[in-house]
């Protein structure tokens, strides 16, 4: 049995916002199968051209906030589905990116307004996983009762954390809290920071706007996670979850659960590290 992913996706506009300017897409690229929103469960095989899982979420305070997180999505699948398959999976998504950023960006100079959105994408392709983030959205890994965070925010308060001028348990009270140092469309030129996840079989990966991760430790998601019955019942108490705290924002969660027989066992004992390389970073 080849790789596949098993998909729950939810997204929700929260108790306090009007409107939700958060968007997702899981995409079979060689298949050209799309999900829906804001609902949506269903199975992806990986086959020649891979699937992508993504969440974007558009810059408060911005102008068509929600047009820009469409177009991030909608535009990235699309260059990812029609990109040469003899480069590599790297250059796949790198390219992939940079053309939905210069959608955005594009958009935004036809319309006379800055306009911006996060991303944070994953490109499955064989058994490797390849972890693309702009911003502040998140992708954690969920394995043998485990999670790690695979991306690191590029928000100003997390530039204060790394430069010892805040310390970590405060971060989350500071009211500056959302201001990040970059987005997709809202300035000429992007950094991508990257990485390269070898998967195991039942591996989950969990992408999710800050809608989540501003109301819930990385330990609650796990909790949460590890104690619903299924995907769509873990997808659905997160973001209840982050509702009953307050829904200050829109809350968006895609989980795509790892499976085939072609992958390797998990393993307990193997340091998440072994698997998750950095290619690329990004520099404040």
């Amino acid at each position: 049995m080849g790789v596949y992913l098993r998909i729950a996706a939810r997204t929700d506009v929260g108790r306090v916002r009007r409107k939700n300017e958060d968007a997702f897409v899981a995409a079979d690229l060689t298949q050209e199968k799309r999900s829906v929103m804001p609902e949506w469960a269903g199975r992806l095989e990986i086959g020649e051209r891979g699937a992508l899982v993504a969440v974007s979420d558009g810059m408060g305070g911005a102008p068509a906030g929600d047009v820009a997180s469409t177009l991030v999505i909608s535009s990235l699948a699309q260059a990812l589905a029609s990109h040469p398959r003899k480069d590599t999976s790297l250059a796949q998504i790198t390219d992939a990116v940079q053309d939905a950023h210069w959608t955005v960006w594009t958009e935004g100079c036809a319309r006379g307004i800055r306009m911006g959105a996060t991303l944070t994408a994953i490109f499955v392709r064989g058994g490797a996983a390849y972890v693309a983030e702009v911003g502040d959205s998140r992708a954690y890994l969920l394995r043998a009762g485990r999670i790690t965070q695979l991306t690191k925010d590029q928000s100003y308060v997390q530039m204060l954390v790394d430069s010892g001028a805040v310390e970590p348990d405060r971060a989350q009270a500071l009211p500056f809290r959302n201001v990040i140092l970059q987005a997709m469309g809202h300035q000429p030129t992007v950094a991508v920071a990257l990485g390269k996840l070898d998967l195991r079989r039942r591996d989950c990966l969990l992408l999710c706007s800050d809608g989540l991760s501003n109301e819930l430790s990385n330990l609650e998601i796990r909790a949460a996670f590890f104690d619903s019955p299924d995907l769509m019942g873990a997808a659905d108490r997160l973001v209840d979850l982050a509702n009953e705290r307050g829904g200050r924002d829109n809350t968006t969660v895609v989980l795509a659960g790892v499976g085939g027989e072609r992958l390797p066992a998990p393993n307990s004992q193997e340091p998440v590290e072994e698997t998750y390389r950095i290619l690329e970073t990004f520099d404040n």
